[in-house]
């Protein structure tokens, strides 16, 4: 089952940038005393309340992106528009997200490429998608697979939020990635996959049949354990080349006058990422020849500490996730109102410039 909501009358998504005044509709961060974030969306008659006081969204309709509000108690916010990192760590989320160190090295590691055809694989709420929608342009093409129609709906909205309209270069196939792959993408067809589910090593023979020769796949799985048995089944087809795995750190640094050191928290482990290239057919690697003659690391028995129910899941319950549905609807309903009032702007502007005889003062 594929989901449609493509508007009849929108625009390309490069065509739509987020600046110029505030409208009512956008999506608002507002950094507050002792550096507090508030992210919110401009509603009519909206309003922030705070133990600082209350905000009326209608103090910052009209104002440029960057602008400083002053709040009933005297407080200052500094409002801007959020920058994707920021989004993607604030918005309604129906599963875990993929966060933007390990997404920046997802677009780095798997050399996703502005035209590429790329497909995802538990799509979650979304987050990872848009990284991949910018990055594969207007030329592009991304297909997700998600089998929780909850889960697609959460991300469909946050993605239509961000960009303020349905991209045309997605689509969303609710349903298993092992059964309705072979019929949305013709053999060999594929130039990158994304695997972020449970038990990739389930679906990776019939990735090898999507993946055009030389093309990537890139598992992010979040256990050693679920490295381990992706890393060998990778071996064990045959069909790709040896499989390199890392993860991703990152440590903030304090820079203030002299005092300059670390910061006391970071962003340690979220996951991993394990990638390989499709070969051609009957191509063998010179190292796999080598690899052949050893004794294999692991014993039949190893296997079941590698099943789905032995490495865990966690999972959202029914009544969280359909509040998390609700909240996406509400922030894709206001960037609609914001995407209608930009439309209606430009509009005006041109019939001013029209009746003026194209003539600016």
């Amino acid at each position: 089952m594929t989901t449609d909501q493509q508007p009849a009358d929108s625009q390309p998504a490069d065509d739509l940038r987020p600046s110029g005044p505030f409208r009512l509709g956008d999506r608002v961060q507002l950094t507050g005393p002792k550096g507090r974030m508030h992210t919110v969306t401009l509603r009519e008659n909206g309003e922030l309340h705070t133990h600082h006081g209350v905000l009326k969204h209608e103090n910052i309709v009209g104002q440029p992106d960057g602008s400083v509000v002053t709040n009933s108690g005297g407080h200052e916010y500094l409002a801007l528009r959020p920058l994707l990192r920021d989004f993607v760590m604030s918005m309604p989320r129906g599963a875990a997200i993929v966060y933007p160190k390990d997404a920046a090295q997802i677009l780095a590691q798997a050399d996703i490429f502005p035209g590429a055809t790329v497909v995802e694989a538990g799509v979650g709420s979304g987050a990872l998608s848009l990284w991949l929608l910018r990055a594969i342009g207007p030329a592009g093409r991304l297909v997700s697979f998600e089998r929780r129609e909850e889960f697609a709906q959460v991300a469909e909205a946050n993605v239509e939020t961000f960009f303020g309209e349905y991209p045309t270069t997605w689509s969303v196939v609710v349903g298993d990635l092992v059964a309705e792959l072979p019929t949305a993408l013709a053999p060999a067809s594929v130039d990158r996959v994304v695997l972020d589910m449970l038990a990739p090593w389930e679906c990776l023979d019939v990735v090898a049949d999507a993946l055009t020769p030389g093309g990537v796949v890139i598992c992010y799985v979040a256990t050693a354990t679920q490295l381990s048995r992706v890393a060998e089944y990778l071996r064990g087809t045959g069909l790709y080349t040896e499989p390199e795995a890392s993860e991703t750190m990152v440590r903030g640094w304090h820079v203030e006058g002299l005092a300059v050191r670390p910061d006391h928290r970071m962003v340690a482990h979220t996951g991993f990422l394990i990638t390989a290239r499709r070969l051609a057919p009957g191509a063998v690697p010179p190292d796999v020849r080598k690899r052949a003659l050893k004794k294999p690391s692991y014993a039949d028995d190893d296997v079941e500490a590698w099943t789905p129910g032995a490495v865990g899941d966690r999972q959202i319950t029914d009544k969280n996730l359909r509040k998390r549905v609700r909240e996406a609807q509400r922030a894709v309903d206001g960037a609609r109102i914001a995407s209608r009032a930009a439309t209606d702007d430009a509009d005006d502007a041109a019939g001013a410039q029209a009746g003026s005889g194209g003539v600016v003062d």
